[in-house]
């Protein structure tokens, strides 16, 4: 094996099994994570859609994709194997143009009062949000990057992390 044994690895058992983290005796606590990443458009692709604050055939990019991200994070269970299924208390999601880079930039931040995290469900939140902003734009160009999708915080549970 490498430098992570498979006794850090919660995902795994004592034998290297795979394994859904056992949390029936851990405490209920308020729970939250903040993710983010980024679309980056080709310059004059990313000024047409600022321009029109997002609005296109399809519809308002910002809108459809912050409903896309909250439906991600609520189906987060359904798409990564050995999460928890959590009675999220919120999802919000934010969206900011940044000229220097012609990207938007995607900003879930997900609460929940559990015996787990909720980091995986802001990772997918944005995740989603960004793939359904490809979606919508690729009619315009296919030279679209989605990039640097990062937890940048977390609360709750054994510590906290900021990025």
């Amino acid at each position: 094996m490498t430098d992570l044994d498979h006794h850090t690895l919660t995902h795994l058992d004592a034998n290297g099994d795979i394994s859904m983290v056992d949390v029936s005796t851990k405490i209920v606590t308020q729970r939250s994570a903040t993710a983010s990443a980024q679309v980056i458009f080709p310059s004059n692709i990313y000024l047409a859609i600022k321009n029109t604050d997002g609005m296109t055939k399809k519809g308002s990019i910002t809108q459809t994709a912050h409903l896309a991200g909250i439906m991600g994070a609520k189906k987060t269970s359904d798409l990564i194997p050995l999460c928890h299924q959590l009675p999220l208390d919120s999802v919000k999601l934010s969206f900011e143009y940044n000229d220097a880079k012609c990207a938007i930039v995607v900003t879930a931040a997900v609460k929940v009062a559990h015996k787990t995290g909720v980091e995986m469900e802001a990772l997918t939140a944005v995740s989603v949000a960004c793939l359904t902003i490809y979606d919508m734009t690729k009619a315009m160009s296919h030279d679209i990057i989605i990039t640097d999708v990062c937890l940048l915080n977390k609360t709750g549970g054994k510590s906290d992390y900021v990025k």
